[in-house]
């Protein structure tokens, strides 16, 4: 099934609008100052005032879990103003087949995708093709209904719409189906709080945040992201994967994921480099595929205000928009978190994890990018340590 984008003049009243915009006294947000465009370049930590030592003693904790079995591999990256400062590999991608973890190592990067899809659709809004305050029901039919005729795309991008559908699609999926297609089917059961007013983490609205973007831009959600992101950022090892994906050639250079322990109580893989692929279309509440060097090149365009080496992604409003807390999710005071749009907001950084071991954390304040990406989702990950040395490692701290 596809959509053509319904032009309309309808917009939700106030009280529904793109999402509920908190004060800012109530949290210290991170903002992207103005500040100079920087691209990523290999340097020493001494370079930006960080001691190499307590990085190092940063990176000792991911050799420890990998020895102690927590962890079957990891690759670390940190960068401070626009300096990779570490980026190391620890363990093993696959070690059915012996292979090492390497710094271009391909992960599944399951839920930090949201912020590319939240890109595109902060893209969209604008070209405008598309608006926060859009209702759903505009561009598909399905929604137009009492249970889902008020959710906004803001809703969506903030997990404030009120779905609380748990699954990433409805099952079984229909006749030759879409990302289209089956995000229509969400629109029927609609939501059960009242939109706006709560946070619940829902992949279901974040694949209909793909099937908007491609009503709105006329693509495929791979191929618009890979012509207005992956593209001019140079992300050469970025993809969407759908089935029988065949991922540039570069299948081998995955890594295996491993979800559980086996009889033995090693680690047993569960997700295997090939191995099948649950939907024929590229989803958008997860699904990409990348390496730290392509993530930390798109979240330096983040801390650079929407720019990077000439390419201008996002205009400054945009990010500052993406990067504002929309929808209060736990916590007071210093402890509050806050979603935005595609970015979890905490403690001055937005960041975002993903279910299978990935994560990444943006700090503009002191200008870093940390990335810690696994493949042992459930292992005993030692990341808030490692978070804690980074910062202790800058001078002054």
């Amino acid at each position: 099934m596809q959509y053509s984008r319904r032009f309309s003049g309808v917009r939700a009243v106030a009280w529904l609008a793109a999402a509920v915009i908190l004060p800012m006294a109530v949290l210290s947000a991170p903002t992207v100052a103005a500040q100079e465009a920087k691209t990523l370049s290999y340097g020493e930590p001494e370079d930006v005032g960080m001691s190499r030592a307590v990085l190092e003693g940063a990176l000792g904790l991911y050799h420890e879990a990998v020895e102690r079995g927590d962890l079957v591999g990891a690759v670390v990256l940190i960068a401070r103003k626009g300096r990779i400062v570490l980026h190391e590999a620890v363990g093993m991608r696959d070690k059915e087949r012996g292979l090492p973890m390497e710094r271009n190592t391909l992960f599944r990067m399951a839920s930090n995708t949201k912020p590319l899809v939240a890109t595109a659709i902060a893209q969209l809004v604008e070209e405008g093709e598309l608006s926060y305050d859009d209702l759903v029901r505009e561009y598909m039919p399905e929604w137009d209904n009492y249970r889902a005729g008020f959710i906004t795309i803001g809703h969506l991008l903030s997990h404030s719409s009120g779905l609380r559908i748990p699954t990433l699609f409805l099952q079984p999926l229909g006749d030759d189906p879409t990302l289209q297609s089956e995000s229509a089917r969400f629109g029927a059961i609609g939501a059960e709080v009242t939109p706006g007013e709560s946070y619940a983490y829902n992949n279901p609205g974040y694949n209909t945040l793909g099937a908007l973007v491609e009503i709105a831009s006329g693509q495929l959600l791979e191929d618009r992201l890979m012509a207005k992101v992956y593209g001019p950022l140079g992300m050469e090892d970025s993809y969407n994967h759908r089935a029988e994906h065949p991922v540039g050639g570069k299948l081998d250079r995955m890594g295996a994921v491993y979800y559980q322990r086996g009889p033995d109580g090693d680690w047993a893989p569960g997700g295997t480099p090939g191995g099948p692929v649950a939907f024929p279309f590229a989803r958008a509440s997860g699904g990409m595929i990348s390496t730290t060097w392509d993530y930390a090149v798109f979240s330096q365009m983040f801390l650079n205000g929407g720019t990077y080496d000439g390419a201008r992604i996002l205009d400054p409003e945009s990010v500052e928009m993406m990067t504002s807390p929309k929808i209060h999710i736990a916590g007071e005071g210093e402890d509050a978190s806050y979603y935005a749009y595609g970015w979890r907001l905490a403690n001055g950084t937005f960041g975002h994890g993903g279910s299978d071991g990935t994560n990444a954390w943006l700090d503009p304040e002191r200008e870093i990018i940390g990335l810690v990406f696994t493949q042992t989702p459930r292992g005993d990950n030692p990341l808030e340590r490692f978070r804690e040395l980074v910062n202790l490692s800058i001078d002054g701290n």
